[in-house]
């Protein structure tokens, strides 16, 4: 870790505070779903660790799957362009689906997902975020759980990456700008 800490400006979210995230986002989802048919979708590759320890602190029955989608390619900001590229494999009726995000920026990328997973009659579509960035909003979505806001950096760790890298930090940092510039 010593190599990529050299890479990071600042940490953002200390790998304490993730769990205590985790922990309150769980702990209020437990109540939210509460004898519902819950199936946490995780959105690929970023949500991974999230999902991971979220789910661990929701104390109901669930099912888990996976969507991958992709808007960024290798840049720092979404093209607007949503591509899937691995829908979920269970049919989404009956079930209350709970989707996992690692950052809502533009929204984009959830706005395209969300529309397209209405069509297939699920109960209810909800949209869990660890880190949200108002300010770069450029659709009207908002999630309905959030683990906190970040400021308007290119933050990575904790699943997030730059190029497909950074995403092993246990922690979440502002990557320097001089390494993605």
């Amino acid at each position: 870790m010593a190599q990529l800490i050299n890479d990071i400006n600042e940490i953002l979210v200390s790998k304490e505070e993730l769990d205590a995230i985790n922990k309150r986002l769980g702990e209020q989802i437990t109540k939210d779903y509460k004898d519902k048919n819950l199936l946490v979708v995780g959105i690929l590759k970023g949500s991974i660790y999230f999902m991971t320890d979220l789910t661990r602190y929701i104390d109901l029955p669930l099912k888990l799957d996976f969507l991958a989608v992709s808007s960024y390619g290798g840049g720092t900001r979404s093209s607007g362009i949503v591509k899937i590229v691995k829908d979920i494999d269970i049919e989404l009726e009956g079930y209350d689906v709970l989707l996992i995000e690692d950052i809502l920026d533009s929204g984009r990328t959830l706005q395209y997902v969300t529309e397209m997973l209405k069509t297939r009659r699920a109960n209810s579509i909800k949209v869990c975020t660890l880190l949200d960035k108002p300010e770069r909003r450029v659709v009207d979505l908002k999630p309905d759980y959030i683990g906190c806001s970040v400021p308007d950096e290119f933050v990575v760790g904790y699943g997030l990456d730059y190029d497909q890298k950074y995403r092993n930090l246990p922690y979440i940092g502002s990557l320097k700008r001089e390494i993605y510039e």
